[in-house]
């Protein structure tokens, strides 16, 4: 599947049409074998010359990213709360966001001990990236590289980021109760499992999904009825939700909106 434009889906960058401004964000498709773990391939690339620098916030899918930038390769555990970047000068990234639960075949251990944590290329795949000019022939060796690293058997893991997919894509699963019912396991079995293959609680996955919804309704143009969207999302009332993504994102959900719709100084 072809991921969605930044356009269509900015969720988990936080004031995108400011840092769109800033530098040009592109997705990639991996190769169908490796679409077992992988999500997407991204490459931001920016030129700040003669700019000051920019300073882009996001909240991160609850997953790995692998990002390859200055030469470096790391690799990012799951994120519990909002994450910065300084871009600079002139420069690119590239970036593999896993699956949810996409990496724990990769890793060989439990996602919930990189949580918050970066960890160099090498002490995961005992090897080191070439040194490519730019991200089309990195992407490709990227590939290849996890291509022969996947599992032969389907992990369990696998199974559980399907699970995750499926709260991604239904607004209406808003309780870690409900969602271990409809999926037919029990909460703690749930709640290992997440911790083991995903690295964050069920109850957080939820939350993080429910709020990138809060956040691209707030900019999608028309007002919300915030009380109305809170109940649709899980939340008590309107002032939980404001509370809990003032919390996360920094601002209430009604300012976010209000400087979403700002068209942005170049």
């Amino acid at each position: 599947m072809i991921p969605k434009s930044v356009d269509r889906d900015a969720r988990g960058i936080l004031d995108p049409e400011t840092g769109l401004t800033r530098f040009r964000l592109d997705r990639h498709a991996p190769s169908s074998p490796v679409a077992r773990l992988v999500d997407r391939y991204w490459v931001a690339s920016w030129d700040l010359t003669d700019r000051a620098p920019h300073v882009q916030r996001v909240l991160p899918h609850p997953v790995v990213n692998v990002v390859f930038t200055g030469g470096r390769a790391g690799v990012h555990g799951p994120a519990t709360g909002v994450t910065e970047r300084r871009l600079e000068g002139v420069g690119w990234a590239l970036g593999v966001m896993f699956r949810p639960a996409g990496f724990r075949p990769l890793l060989g251990r439990p996602l919930n001990t990189i949580v918050d944590a970066a960890l160099p290329w090498a002490e995961v795949f005992d090897d080191d990236p070439p040194d490519h000019a730019g991200p089309g022939p990195l992407i490709a060796w990227v590939d290849g590289h996890l291509a022969a690293r996947l599992p032969e058997e389907r992990h369990p893991a696998e199974d559980t980021a399907d699970i995750v997919d499926r709260v991604a894509a239904d607004p209406a699963v808003v309780s870690v109760s409900a969602l271990a019912e409809r999926e037919g396991v029990g909460v703690r079995l749930l709640q290992r499992r997440f911790a083991d293959h995903v690295g964050l609680a069920p109850k957080t996955v939820i939350r993080r999904y429910r709020l990138y919804e809060a956040a691209e309704r707030a900019r999608a143009g028309d007002r919300p009825d915030w009380g109305r969207l809170a109940a649709e999302l899980g939340f008590s009332d309107q002032s939980h939700l404001t509370r809990e993504f003032t919390s996360v994102i920094g601002v209430p959900p009604g300012r976010y909106a209000a400087r979403s719709s700002r068209t942005p100084a170049g």
